[in-house]
């Protein structure tokens, strides 16, 4: 049950055993996230091969994805691909993608070898009701009456968005952990940064003291606040305790990283000897862009007419703590629904990781994202539903 990454790569693995296999999707499509996830280009994976390091990447999940990871880790999944035609390409940040630069590749993969295997593909099969028979088999009603019966079955229908969704689960006797959101962008309602969206830095730290939480990465201005991967991978690691604080609490940015207060002053005095006759937004601090430099400038209060010359100490030390302790108050967060990504799912501790087994209810299996599993951005929650779905998928075609 489920057609996307996990659900796909669990009936190819189990019909290439030899198992009969038959995949049901209730939407009228197959592999949607795939298809409009990283822009339309698919982040298949991390370019991070050492499957201890690779499980550091899930704030839930690590130590559960160890022994599955030790079975298929990102460079089988690299080589996965590549033995069907797809080569993968590794950008600078360690984000893997097809090099034909679009998701309809991996598509098209997934799909040529379901049919190539076997694996019967039912679109529109909304599954009502699922039981347990008196001789082990599993009983499905589906929407509109019709019923299958099954060996064994595979739960990969996506992330718990609410509790609800766990439902099939829960009446096998299986326990959700709540879900609330991971991988969310923060509203900030400041109106010079939102006239600055478009705006990005390679390199910010942000920073939330209320969670004990801090990242550093790349940087996006939005319309509505802060984006980019330092703030999905706050977002990531605070789940619950930004839940917990309602998605209202005071945000830090140090917007040079690199740096620290007492180099950036030494800095301003350096410059007010060598271009002390310049505006002070006429000469920006590298690698900050101009409309931002000139913003930070009057968060200070520093007026935009003051030259370099005229610089007074206190007004040193004001535009360095702006530089490296912006303080912003974050109203609330901002979900792509598309690409939602959840803590929370199906008790780890009730599976087998070694087979993705329930200990509960013989015969059912997990895979994806179902599961109380999720990783940061950059190709992690794709690599644990290959992973989970592989190992799900072998483990029931076995005798």
């Amino acid at each position: 049950m489920g057609g996307g990454a996990a659900g796909f790569f669990a009936a190819i693995a189990a019909a290439e055993q030899g198992a009969a296999v038959t995949l049901l999707e209730k939407t009228g499509r197959f592999l949607d996230k795939v298809r409009i996830s990283g822009g339309g280009r698919c982040n298949v994976t991390h370019a991070c091969f050492e499957p201890r390091e690779f499980a550091t990447r899930y704030p839930r999940g690590s130590r559960a994805l160890l022994s599955p990871f030790s079975k298929f880790s990102a460079r089988d999944t690299v080589a996965w691909f590549e033995a069907r035609g797809v080569k993968l390409k590794t950008e600078a940040d360690g984000r893997m993608f097809p090099v034909t630069n679009t998701s309809q590749t991996i598509m098209d993969c997934l799909m040529n070898a379901a049919t190539n295997a076997g694996v019967t593909l039912r679109l529109n099969c909304a599954v009502e009701t699922v039981t347990k028979t008196a001789d082990g088999q599993f009983e499905l009603c589906l929407v509109g009456g019709e019923k299958l019966t099954a060996e064994r079955l595979l739960l990969a229908t996506g992330g718990c968005r609410a509790a609800a969704a766990g439902q099939l689960a829960t009446s096998l006797g299986h326990t959700i952990e709540a879900p609330v959101p991971s991988l969310f962008t923060f509203q900030i309602e400041v109106p010079w940064l939102r006239a600055l969206a478009g705006v990005s830095l390679e390199d910010a730290e942000v920073s939330v003291p209320a969670a004990k939480l801090r990242e550093r990465g790349p940087l996006l201005v939005t319309h509505w606040g802060l984006s980019g991967p330092a703030v999905l991978k706050i977002s990531a690691w605070g789940a619950r305790s930004l839940h917990e604080l309602n998605y209202q609490f005071p945000l830090f940015v140090n917007w040079l990283p690199k740096s620290n207060a007492e180099k950036i002053v030494a800095e301003f005095q350096a410059r007010r000897l060598s271009v002390g006759a310049k505006l002070l937004p006429n000469v920006p601090l590298f690698p900050l862009t101009t409309r931002l430099w000139e913003q930070l400038i009057l968060a200070a209060g520093v007026p935009r007419e003051t030259r370099w010359s005229a610089l007074t100490r206190q007004q040193f030390h004001a535009l360095a703590q702006q530089l490296t302790r912006t303080e912003f108050l974050v109203t609330g967060k901002s979900l792509n629904k598309d690409e939602f990504v959840t803590c929370g799912g199906v008790k780890l501790g009730e599976l087998n990781f070694q087979t993705m087994q329930s200990k509960i209810c013989p015969g059912l299996f997990f895979a994806g994202e179902l599961l109380d599993i999720d990783g940061v951005t950059g190709g992690f929650n794709f690599q644990a539903a290959w992973t989970t779905g592989f190992v799900a998928g072998n483990a029931m075609a076995a005798k």
